[in-house]
């Protein structure tokens, strides 16, 4: 599978992390929606780009701020979009203190951690599997 196009290898990430986010959201909700295996999609692939432009000693903490702040703005803008401009009603934190518009909360904040912390490294040991690209190690140093 390593001699794919660029497009393809991005192709296959991005289905892979719309598929489990969907599949995360079934399991949990009972359903899910089209759009959230998009924006899941979008969001692993936002999660894995993190260590592709800098080195393996980049802190994995720094990787996951950054991938927990794309994801906490994507999931606020496509709320927005979806929930309030299109009246999709898909969430609606509004009942949980601290949301924003009802799209977003310190709640799902949370929970979103360690989903951003596993995208991080399972995009990294597919790309390892699938596209021998190299083998991950992280530093998990917090200075």
């Amino acid at each position: 599978m390593n001699k794919l196009k660029p497009w393809a290898k991005y192709l296959f990430l991005f289905y892979m992390g719309g598929s489990i986010y969907y599949y995360i959201e079934v399991l949990f909700r009972g359903y899910s929606y089209l759009s959230m295996f998009i924006l899941g999609g979008i969001c692993f692939i936002y999660c894995g780009l993190q260590n592709e432009k800098t080195s393996w000693d980049y802190p994995f903490w720094k990787q996951l701020a950054k991938s927990e702040a794309f994801v906490l703005i994507a999931e606020f803008l496509t709320g927005c979009v979806l929930n309030l401009w299109l009246g999709l009603g898909i969430w609606d934190y509004s009942n949980l203190p601290g949301n924003i518009l009802g799209q977003t909360s310190w709640q799902f904040a949370l929970l979103f951690l360690p989903v951003c912390a596993f995208g991080i490294i399972l995009d990294d040991y597919l790309r390892y599997w699938f596209f021998n690209e190299d083998e991950p190690h992280y530093n998990f140093k917090l200075k």
